[in-house]
């Protein structure tokens, strides 16, 4: 990826919802925080037990990526730090239906908000335009949401980091490569749907 790829912004997906729908941008951001905040709440509950770990296949890294990338940095930070904040209140809508701050999984919410402003920030670069740069957009938001996910996941149960990636994520590889594959083709397609190709 070049520099001059990073050094120039590009409208991402949500900057072509008209402000006027909304009475303003400032409305139309807002509810598109919410929104996007809800449908990763949904996403979350979309989970397969996976024996012996503590750490569910769901939807929800899924959803942090895709809407990251479709809200840009900022409004994919705030979206998430809704979400966590949320959540962490009290609202049943992290994976399994769980809330507050008390679980083994927890870092890999924390990881999502970090990754949601990384993926928008890529995005705004415009590698949500093609089925390549999608996957190192993609490929560079899991690392992180892994990086926090697998610290937190040691720490909590008090297991070695190797202990931590065998049962939070060495067997969620094949998922997130399907995960992946969905985000090559929805990302450029819906570019290619709005007549905005970069």
């Amino acid at each position: 990826m070049s520099t001059a790829l990073l050094d120039v912004r590009r409208p991402v997906l949500a900057d072509l919802v008209p402000a006027r729908v909304f009475r303003g941008a400032a409305v139309r951001d807002a509810a598109l925080v919410v929104g996007a905040s809800a449908f990763v709440g949904l996403a979350a509950q979309v989970t397969v037990p996976v024996p012996g770990s503590p750490v569910p296949v769901t939807g929800q890294t899924f959803a942090v990526l895709l809407a990251g990338s479709a809200l840009g940095a900022w409004r994919g930070l705030a979206a998430m730090v809704l979400y966590l904040g949320l959540g962490a209140a009290g609202m049943p809508w992290f994976a399994e239906g769980t809330s507050g701050t008390g679980f083994p999984t927890l870092g890999y919410v924390l990881g999502m908000v970090v990754a949601a402003a990384l993926a928008g920030f890529l995005a705004q670069r415009g590698t949500d335009r093609s089925p390549l740069r999608t996957a190192v957009t993609m490929v560079s938001g899991n690392a992180v949401i892994y990086a926090a996910g697998l610290t937190y996941l040691a720490h909590d149960l008090g297991i070695s980091m190797s202990q931590a990636y065998e049962i939070g994520m060495r067997n969620y590889l094949f998922g997130d490569a399907v995960k992946i594959a969905l985000a090559m083709a929805l990302l450029p397609a819906a570019w290619k749907l709005v007549g905005r190709r970069g």
